[in-house]
C-alpha cells in the first residue's frame, strides 16, 4: 500500500443498522397481549431477540457470529483464477485471500513475511528462505520448485500471460517471454526446498514488493499437470496455500470460501467463512441487501448515497489509487490511430464536469496524468514535483484538431466509434455522458458496445474497439506499475500504442537505481501520454460505501488485496 493512503478499517463504525427497524410491528398491541397474559415475558424475549438479529442482519445472513461467517457480494465473476494468467481485480481479489505469495502485506499495511519467513536482497540477487510450516491446503509442503514452476509459467509465450511484463527484472523474463531462450534459463533456482534464489537482469529497488502481487504465487507442477488443462476452472481444480480455501463456486452465482486449516498462520485468521453468496453488477440491488441485512457491505453511487443517508447509515470513504481513462485504439486501420482525431477528442474531455457533475460521488478526483496524486517522487509525491497540466476544455481547438483529421482521412463528415463499455449503471452513466459530449461538441457519433465484465475483457485483449472505458489500480508501491503500462511490450497496452520515446523512458526508469533519474523518466512518460493523447484520463477514483458495524478488522488499501478480510472477525452482537 503507498504510503499516502491510510487503511480504513470496518471497526469503529457508526451503527449501520436500518434507522426503522421495527417498522410494521404495533408496540401498543404487544403491551395488550402481554397485559392480557396471552403473551409471557419469556415469549416477548424471543421477539425482541428476533427483532434484534433482524435489525443486525439476522433478516438475513450479512454476519453470523456463531458459524464465523461474513456474507458478501462480488460484481463480476472471477474471470481467472489461474494467478499465471489473471489480469483483473476480481480474481486478484480472491485470490488475495486462498493464495499467498513469499511476501504479503499484514493489517497495517507493512511488507511481512508470507511463505517466507526471512530473505535477503542485493541490487542483482535476492534469497527467500521458505518457513517450515508453510503448506498447501492439502498438508504437503510448499517448495521452492514450486515458485519455480511458477515464474516459468507466467513467462512462456505459450502460456499468453498478459502479466508477464511484470518479471521482466528477472534475469533472461524478457527473452523468454519473446521465445528467444528456454524456459530453464529464467534466473530463479530452487537451491534446494525451503531456498528460492532469484537472479536480476537489471537493478529492481522495488523487487520485494512485487513478490506479494499474485502473479509471483506458487503453484504446485504435478497438480498442474493433473488437472489436463482446467486448471483453476473450479474450485477442485486449484491448490491453496492462503488463509481460505473455495469450498463452493456456483459459476455466475456464488463463490464461498471457508478457513484453511493448513494455513501456516491459521491462528490469526477468525472468520470461519466469507461467503460471496450474490454476483450482480446491480448497485441498487447490493444496497437492498444490505439493508436488509443480506449482506455486510455494499459501495455507493450518486443514486443510492441519498438512500444511504436518509437511513442514518455511517459513510466510509475510501481512496483506491485507481486511474480511470478512455483508452483510445492506435492499430493503423483504427479511425482512431489519426493524431488529430485523439486530439479532438481530449480538446473536449471535461473531467471536473464528469467528476462533479456525472459521477457526483465524494473523493473522486478529476483526471490530469495516469500517475495518481499519491505515488511518491524523490523527496516529496511525484505529482507535485513534476505537476501534470489541467485537462481545460477547448471546443474550437477540438474542432480545429478534428477539421485536419477529417482531411488526412479523407472524410466528409465526423465518423462514428465504437466505445468498449461495462454493463454496471455506473458504466452506463459515463458512455452515455460522453457519447452526448462527442456529438455535441464535435458532431461524432458514439456507438456504445456494452459487455459483461468477461467479455469486455476478451474484446479489449482482442482490440475490439475504438475507444474502451478503462481502468488500472496499482499492482505494487512504485510509478513503475502506471509507467509501464503504455510501453510498447506490456500485453495490458490493449490500444498497442507503439512509441520508441517513451519505451525509452520507461527503460530508463527500469534500469536505473537513482531517485530523481527514474522520477525525471516518469514526468517524461506521462509528458508524453499527455502531447500523443495516448488515452483520455477521466478521474481518480475515491468510493463511498457502508458496512456492517459488527466486522471488525477491515482493510482497505490502495496496493494489495482489497477489500481484505483475513484479519476480520465478528463483533458478538
Amino acid at each position: 500500500m503507498s504510503e499516502i493512503t491510510e487503511p480504513s478499517a470496518a471497526g469503529g463504525f457508526d451503527d449501520a443498522r436500518d434507522a426503522t427497524p421495527a417498522a410494521g410491528l404495533d408496540w401498543g398491541a404487544l403491551w395488550q397481549l402481554l397485559r392480557l397474559g396471552l403473551i409471557g415475558f419469556g415469549v416477548l424475549a424471543v421477539i425482541l431477540w428476533l427483532l434484534a438479529q433482524w435489525n443486525e442482519g439476522g433478516a438475513g445472513n450479512a454476519v453470523d457470529a456463531a458459524t464465523g461467517t461474513v456474507t458478501l457480494t462480488l460484481s463480476q465473476e472471477p474471470p481467472q483464477m489461474d494467478s499465471t494468467r489473471g489480469t483483473d481485480q476480481v480474481s486478484f481479489r480472491i485470490l488475495g485471500h486462498v493464495m499467498e505469495g513469499l511476501l504479503r502485506y499484514d493489517a497495517n499495511n507493512r511488507l511481512v513475511g508470507g511463505v517466507a519467513d526471512r530473505w535477503e536482497g542485493t541490487e542483482m540477487q535476492w534469497t527467500f528462505h521458505l518457513r517450515e510450516e508453510a503448506r498447501w491446503h492439502t498438508g504437503e509442503p510448499i517448495t521452492a520448485h514450486d515458485f519455480v514452476f511458477a515464474w516459468r509459467k507466467v513467462v512462456d509465450p505459450a502460456n499468453a500471460s498478459q502479466y508477464a511484463f511484470i518479471m521482466f527484472g528477472i534475469e533472461n523474463a524478457e527473452a523468454i517471454n519473446a521465445g528467444d531462450m528456454p524456459l530453464e534459463s529464467l534466473g530463479v533456482r530452487a537451491i534446494d526446498e525451503r531456498t528460492l534464489e532469484v537472479r536480476l537482469a537489471r537493478p529492481v529497488p522495488y523487487f520485494g514488493k512485487l513478490t506479494a502481487f499474485a502473479t509471483y504465487n506458487p503453484i504446485n507442477e504435478a497438480f498442474y499437470e493433473s488437472r489436463g488443462g482446467r486448471y483453476a476452472a473450479d474450485a477442485e481444480d486449484m491448490l491453496y496455500n492462503g488463509p481460505f480455501v473455495i469450498s463452493s463456486w456456483v459459476h455466475g452465482a456464488s463463490l464461498r470460501l471457508e478457513k484453511n486449516p493448513n494455513y501456516w498462520d491459521a491462528g490469526r485468521i477468525k472468520l470461519n467463512a466469507i461467503d460471496h453468496a450474490y454476483i450482480t453488477t446491480d448497485t441498487n440491488a447490493v444496497l437492498n441487501l444490505f439493508k436488509d441485512g443480506k449482506v455486510a457491505l455494499t459501495s455507493l453511487n450518486a443514486e443510492n448515497l441519498d438512500d444511504a443517508l436518509q437511513q442514518r447509515w455511517r459513510i466510509n470513504r475510501f481512496a483506491d489509487g485507481s486511474v480511470y481513462f478512455m483508452e483510445l485504439n492506435h492499430a493503423p486501420d483504427r479511425l482512431t490511430s489519426n493524431y488529430h482525431l485523439r486530439k479532438a477528442l481530449q480538446a473536449v474531455n471535461d473531467p471536473a464536469e464528469l467528476v462533479y457533475k456525472v459521477i457526483k460521488l465524494p473523493g473522486n478526483l478529476p483526471g490530469r496524468s495516469l500517475f495518481p496524486v499519491w505515488l511518491k517522487g524523490v523527496n516529496g509525491y511525484f505529482r507535485q514535483e513534476y505537476p501534470a497540466p489541467e485537462q481545460v476544455p477547448d471546443e474550437a481547438l477540438g474542432r480545429r484538431h478534428l477539421a485536419q483529421a477529417l482531411d488526412e482521412l479523407g472524410l466528409d463528415e465526423p465518423p462514428t466509434l465504437v466505445m468498449l463499455t461495462g454493463d454496471s449503471p455506473s458504466a452506463n452513466k459515463q458512455s452515455e455522458y460522453y457519447q452526448n459530449l462527442f456529438k455535441q461538441k464535435l458532431g461524432i457519433d458514439i456507438k456504445i458496445d456494452r459487455q459483461i465484465f468477461k467479455q469486455r475483457l476478451a474484446k479489449m485483449t482482442a482490440g475490439d474497439f475504438d475507444i474502451v472505458m478503462a481502468g488500472w489500480g496499482p499492482d505494487y508501491d512504485d510509478p513503475m506499475t502506471f509507467g509501464d503500462l503504455f510501453a510498447s511490450w506490456n500485453e495490458n497496452n490493449r490500444g498497442r500504442y507503439v512509441n520508441p520515446a517513451l519505451d525509452e523512458a520507461v527503460e530508463i526508469a527500469r534500469s536505473s537505481s537513482d531517485a530523481r533519474t527514474r522520477m525525471e523518466a516518469f514526468a517524461r512518460v506521462q509528458e508524453i501520454i499527455r502531447e500523443d493523447a495516448v488515452i483520455l484520463v477521466n478521474y481518480e477514483l475515491g468510493s463511498v460505501y457502508v458496512a456492517n458495524p459488527r466486522v471488525k478488522g477491515l482493510v482497505r488499501r490502495a496496493v494489495g488485496t482489497d477489500p481484505d478480510y483475513t484479519n476480520a472477525w465478528i463483533e458478538e452482537a
